[in-house]
């Protein structure tokens, strides 16, 4: 029996997919979570064999969430399921370690061959979202106009985003105009929203 760790913060998705997977005969979903913190918690109660993680819930993303479970629970393998198939996504959870990366658009048979793949010591990644993460290319941005540039998301002022980053506010709009160079971006709010459609940040 595969003990599967279930999370998705929208309610009604994740019981139909744990419902879903109970009707397989070697499949057992042994806990459910609606966050990545709460992912993490169960993931250390119930010890699961393989997680399925939504990519983005509140708290912790599902790739955050796989990285800090796969150093409490070694032998557990990661699947993330996602409506945000960006290359820039599926790049980040393989660098964390994650087995599987799927769409939300996949059947429930799908996803119960991949956690059976996953769980076998296999990997799997939709063919679709690998082909785009190859034709998409690397980030152009280097860690700290990443760090930058997501600090700028919510259209914080430069003040603000120098005092977060331990930065002088100098050195922030250096970073943010090197950002919007490289994205080939007018200013800032358009630099942080190509790099979020690459999901680069």
């Amino acid at each position: 029996m595969i003990r599967i760790l279930l999370a998705d913060d929208e309610t009604l998705i994740r019981d139909a997919v744990a419902g879903l997977l109970r009707l397989e005969d070697d499949l057992d979903v042994v806990a459910t979570s609606a966050s990545g913190t709460e992912a993490v918690a169960a993931g250390r109660k119930h010890s699961p064999d393989v997680a399925v993680l939504d990519l983005q819930m509140p708290g912790l993303d599902g790739i955050e969430a796989a990285h800090q479970l796969a150093a409490e629970v070694p032998s557990c393998r990661y699947v993330i399921v996602t409506s945000h198939g960006r290359p820039g996504y599926l790049k980040r959870a393989l660098a964390a370690g994650v087995a599987g990366f799927l769409p939300k658009t996949v059947s429930a048979h799908v996803l119960a061959d991949v956690i059976r793949q996953v769980h076998a010591g296999g990997r799997y990644v939709d063919p679709e979202l690998a082909a785009e993460a190859i034709s998409a290319g690397e980030s152009p941005l280097t860690p700290r106009e990443a760090d930058v540039l997501e600090l700028a998301v919510d259209g914080a002022p430069v003040e603000e985003i120098a005092q977060r980053a331990h930065l002088s506010p100098g050195t922030v709009r250096n970073y943010l105009s090197s950002a919007a160079a490289k994205l080939g971006a007018a200013n800032r709010h358009e630099a942080v929203h190509v790099a979020r459609r690459h999901g680069w940040i």
